[in-house]
């Protein structure tokens, strides 16, 4: 009979190898690639990336003469998502970010992250694409859920994690273990969405199979270690909540008897 560490050890996930590859070319790419002196930090080379990404749509829609109602629903929806993470990254900045970059990382991800992203928005200005009602309420509302769930993550992460180290596994994280990850994913694909482009949704595919996905798997093997990790990965989805999808969840809570608030006082509702 095996032991309970036998069993907790063998419920542990391995990473694959080609994550773990990834991984590693990933970060090399982005931190350290050629030596040499350190220049930004990579926390601030994306906040320089996001706040430029306005200006760069709105250049774009210049050159190409294109000031129709969607245009400026893109400009709305991809260059004010820029504005979205540097509000966040200024109240709860992800430490994970802050470490200097090379010369040449730095021009990776200028010259190489930076012009996949903003292809979208040139596909779709360029071409002077006129999508229909349908079209435009499905990006907004794939960009608005990406959003809070981008937002919520972090936001989530940062406050537990500061005070009470551990697994996370209420909240936002209730039904998915990376839900920030998933946000990211929807605002990408609203862009994608609206550029339809196969190029557009390669962008999507490298973004998630390059960089999140590794992530994803690497986190999965880290958090195993804490207790309640086996019954966590029963009813979570890596990135998918499905619990959600399928309605499991809605049924749980319908399900559920509902008790009443406990009364504030004036001194708690401050």
């Amino acid at each position: 009979m095996n032991s309970s560490a036998e069993i907790k050890t063998a419920a542990r996930p391995v990473v694959p190898a080609w994550a773990k590859r990834l991984h590693s070319l990933t970060d090399h790419l982005i931190y350290d690639l050629g030596g040499g002196p350190r220049t930004l930090r990579l926390d601030h080379a994306i906040n320089i990336q996001k706040v430029v990404t306005v200006f760069v749509i709105y250049g774009m829609m210049h050159w190409y003469d294109n000031f129709s109602v969607a245009a400026w629903v893109y400009l709305g929806l991809h260059g004010v998502y820029g504005y979205t993470w540097l509000l966040k990254d200024l109240a709860f900045p992800n430490h994970a970010f802050s470490k200097r970059m090379t010369i040449a990382s730095l021009g990776v991800l200028y010259g190489g992250l930076n012009l996949l992203y903003w292809a979208l928005p040139w596909l779709f200005i360029s071409r002077h694409l006129e999508p229909g009602g349908a079209m435009l309420f499905a990006a907004i509302f794939l960009h608005t859920l990406g959003v809070a769930w981008m937002a919520a993550g972090d936001l989530q992460k940062n406050c537990v994690l500061r005070y009470q180290p551990g697994l996370i596994s209420n909240g936002v994280f209730t039904y998915t273990r990376n839900p920030n990850y998933l946000g990211e994913v929807m605002i990408y694909a609203s862009y994608a969405l609206l550029a339809a482009h196969w190029f557009g949704w390669l962008v999507i595919l490298l973004q998630f199979f390059g960089l999140f996905l590794p992530r994803m798997l690497a986190k999965d093997a880290s958090i195993s270690r804490h207790p309640g990790w086996a019954e966590y990965r029963r009813r979570s989805g890596l990135i998918l909540p499905w619990a959600l999808i399928n309605g499991r969840a809605l049924r749980q809570v319908f399900a559920e008897p509902r008790h009443s608030a406990p009364a504030i006082t004036p001194q708690e509702n401050i």
